[in-house]
């Protein structure tokens, strides 16, 4: 099964729906999500663009729940989780990466990892009811599940919210 290292455990703030994990390579990009999420099927975990994945949540401004795990092996699977995605991206160089609130302001202590191929799962619960309060301290909550893997085609593995449903269509054209 593996070890596991919860690195972050805690509420971030987010803004129009999202926030970001980026390397410490990451050049600040432009804040493109269209280019974030270019070419992949999933839309709440965009990881087209080098040394940064852009998250996204139902709530659109407020506070949600996040957990951020670094794993040895992949995790075994949460049923008790409404929506899940698996995005795969490449660590050049040994590198820290940040959880990083949508205004740039850093979050928790920095996550580091070696040279090497990753999986990401990021898994949502309360999605909808994110949405539906629009502000605050949402009622969403997330998951974010980071180990070795070789590269292989983001996924959506679970869909149930109309959220989720609503993102992974957004990115397509």
């Amino acid at each position: 099964m593996g070890s596991s290292n919860v690195v972050f455990d805690g509420r971030i703030d987010v803004h129009y729906g999202q926030f970001y994990v980026h390397s410490t390579d990451f050049d600040g990009g432009d804040g493109d999500l269209n280019a974030a999420f270019a070419g992949q099927s999933n839309g709440l975990c965009g990881a087209a663009v080098e040394h940064a994945l852009s998250l996204l949540t139902g709530l659109h401004t407020g506070s949600v729940g996040l957990t951020v795990e670094v794993r040895t092996t992949e995790p075994t699977a949460d049923d008790s989780w409404e929506d899940v995605v698996e995005v795969s991206f490449s660590v050049g160089e040994a590198s820290n990466y940040s959880i990083v609130e949508w205004e740039g302001d850093v979050v928790g202590e920095p996550i580091e990892l070696a040279a090497g191929d990753y999986r990401a799962r990021y898994s949502a619960h309360g999605m909808d009811a994110g949405r539906g309060l629009d502000t605050g301290d949402g009622p969403d909550k997330y998951l974010l599940q980071i180990w070795p893997a070789a590269i292989a085609p983001d996924r959506v593995v679970k869909q149930t919210s109309e959220s989720a449903e609503y993102w992974h269509s957004a990115w397509s054209d």
